[in-house]
């Protein structure tokens, strides 16, 4: 005899509620009452003969066989989101960090958007780990430190470029004519990055030398402002100056140095056949690539 199926709202409710340790939360998620889900997880723990969840006054956890099925579940779900956005139209969505959105992408995109004027991008500030389906990602820019998605395509963009820069002000005053005069100067960073004096230090062979006080902000576009603006020395990757340096507003005294990182391309696995992501693709890296081969 064959059993019953269950239901696919049952395994929509399990899943969610495995997912977030909480009946409250699934029923939030899927706009559905607290008591929708309960009945749900009920009625499939009837269909399938097993207890699934462990209820408790503080949390509800799965027992070990809910365990295997929500992760089964989970990716069944994934799965069948990721299907339907890969035939479905609409915007790419492109992250990246907001210091390389502002430094590098917003200056350069109308270019983008006059060779391909039918694709819509919208766009993500993050820097961090995602989940291309859930996050409504469709390409993403991050360092080779980060671990990418399983289902990422990945591309390799560009090897970093690092190095000091400061005002022309700054420079003259402080008479920045070789390294070692940085142990006198007020050296800037960034929270994220706080090893990347050190780095740079190291890669140029002087890493005795006393790098002396710093201050630190939140973002590398924060720190170029404050560079800018004749606050001290900043340590960069180089293409997020190109513009400054080219209109004079930073000067880079001791040039630029492959640095430790490299830049990469994440691409939503379901959707990198699709003829608007390959050209997104294919513009990122030509252009990422050609500035820093050009330089400033």
């Amino acid at each position: 005899m064959v059993q019953p199926f269950p239901s696919v709202n049952a395994l929509r409710a399990f899943e969610a509620v495995a997912r977030h340790r909480s009946m409250t939360h699934a029923a939030r998620e899927l706009h559905v009452t607290h008591g929708a889900v309960s009945r749900h997880v009920k009625a499939l723990e009837e269909t399938l003969g097993v207890l699934l969840l462990t209820r408790n006054p503080q949390s509800t956890d799965p027992t070990p066989e809910g365990i295997r099925l929500a992760d089964g579940l989970s990716t069944a779900f994934n799965l069948m989101r990721a299907s339907v956005e890969s035939v479905k139209p609409g915007p790419l969505t492109l992250s990246c960090s907001s210091s390389i959105m502002m430094g590098w992408i917003i200056p350069r995109i109308a270019n983008f958007h006059l060779q391909h004027p039918n694709i819509d991008i919208q766009f993500n500030m993050n820097y961090d780990q995602i989940d291309f389906v859930r996050d409504k990602i469709s390409v993403a820019i991050r360092s080779s430190t980060i671990v990418p998605p399983r289902d990422a395509v990945i591309r390799d963009l560009v090897t970093e470029w690092i190095g000091p820069v400061c005002s022309p002000d700054y420079l003259q005053t402080h008479g920045l004519t070789e390294i070692a005069d940085l142990a006198g100067a007020r050296l800037l960073s960034t929270r994220t990055r706080p090893e990347a004096w050190a780095d740079w230090f190291a890669l140029s062979g002087r890493e005795s030398l006393d790098i002396g006080e710093q201050q630190s902000f939140d973002h590398f576009y924060l720190l170029i402002q404050a560079a800018v603006c004749g606050l001290g020395v900043a340590l960069v990757p180089q293409m997020l100056v190109l513009d400054d340096l080219a209109s004079g507003k930073l000067v880079a005294p001791f040039g630029f140095t492959p640095g430790p990182r490299r830049l990469m391309l994440w691409i939503a696995g379901h959707l990198a056949g699709r003829a608007d992501t390959r050209a997104l693709e294919e513009w990122l890296t030509r252009e990422m690539r050609a500035s820093v081969e050009a330089g400033p």
